[in-house]
């Protein structure tokens, strides 16, 4: 799906129908929850049902230093979102123009006149406008003043526990990868440039494509069950993520083996899903006990993945 980002190109097919608004970091079960309830309504206006979302999000703009790293990039975000139906996806660029606007100004400019909604669709926690100053109760006065419905869904819980991005933020960071898939629409995802890196898993039998540039969140350090996507085609992945002490090197690298696959793919972007935390990184006496240990990580990851299949 195309992603829209200049408004004044904006198509007529995107406008007169079911808006969503936010940043829908992660694509979680709260987020779908949102997204079915905005096909509903679409469907029943006859209309399109729009996302609209920023890039980068307004607290890299506002507050860097208070910015998390993203759980999705933006074309991610919106692969995520179209395979629910969504019928347009607008990434608008977040300038400082956008975010001095009021919560009215905000209002009137883009769901008014630019989308031209004819109903809107928000989680409880929507904030909107200069300084956050807009609120669900703010947008509710504004949408019965314009005639627009307006739809507010509450929270997911998994058992007994709120969905949100924040809390998915923290378990990867945990490296509970398992669980934050749960909480997400996909296994968790990462990308990077393949680069060379020492080739010593090669010499001892475990060739790793070894990634940099990841621009989003990366979980703990561990040894992972994963899957890694070429060419748009899933193949098994045991993930390596943090230092190698064994041979006494300290710089955290990602170093992804692909299982059962022997592909160059120097130079190329390789995308990389968590399924499920191994162990903790350890040292090893020598290169032949690590790639007894690792003989039994791929063993294990190769059975995870097949589950996940």
């Amino acid at each position: 799906m195309p992603i829209i980002r200049d408004l004044d190109q904006l198509p007529e097919t995107a406008r007169g129908g079911a808006v969503a608004i936010g940043n829908f970091d992660g694509v979680h079960l709260g987020h779908v929850r949102i997204i079915h309830r905005l096909l509903e309504r679409a469907r029943e206006l006859s209309g399109p049902a729009i996302v609209f979302t920023f890039d980068p999000h307004p607290v890299r703009i506002l507050r860097p230093d208070q910015c998390p790293p993203p759980l999705t990039w933006t074309e991610r975000k919106v692969e995520l979102l179209a395979q629910y139906g969504v019928d347009k996806i607008v990434a608008y660029p977040t300038d400082e123009e956008l975010l001095a606007l009021t919560a009215a100004e905000f209002f009137d400019r883009i769901v008014r006149n630019t989308l031209a909604a004819r109903a809107m669709v928000e989680g409880p926690n929507f904030f909107f406008g200069h300084d956050r100053q807009g609120d669900v109760q703010t947008l509710r006065e504004l949408t019965d003043q314009a005639g627009i419905s307006l739809d507010v869904v509450e929270p997911y819980l998994l058992e007994g526990q709120l969905v949100s991005s924040s809390r998915i933020r923290q378990l990867i960071g945990e490296g509970d990868v398992a669980q934050a898939a749960r909480m997400l629409s996909a296994p968790y995802r990462i990308r990077g440039m393949v680069t060379h890196g020492a080739g010593r898993g090669a010499k001892i039998g475990f060739p790793t494509a070894n990634l940099e540039a990841v621009d989003t969140l990366l979980p703990a350090t561990g040894v992972y069950a994963g899957r890694a996507w070429l060419d748009e085609q899933p193949c098994l992945a045991a993930i390596s993520l943090g230092p190698n002490p064994t041979f006494g090197e300290a710089l955290l690298k990602v170093e992804v083996h692909l299982i059962d696959r022997s592909e160059v793919l120097y130079g190329r972007t390789l995308e990389v899903e968590f399924l499920q935390r191994l162990r903790d990184i350890s040292a090893f006496p020598n290169g032949g006990a690590l790639a007894a240990q690792l003989q039994q990580d791929v063993a294990q990851a190769r059975a995870i993945g097949s589950e996940n299949v």
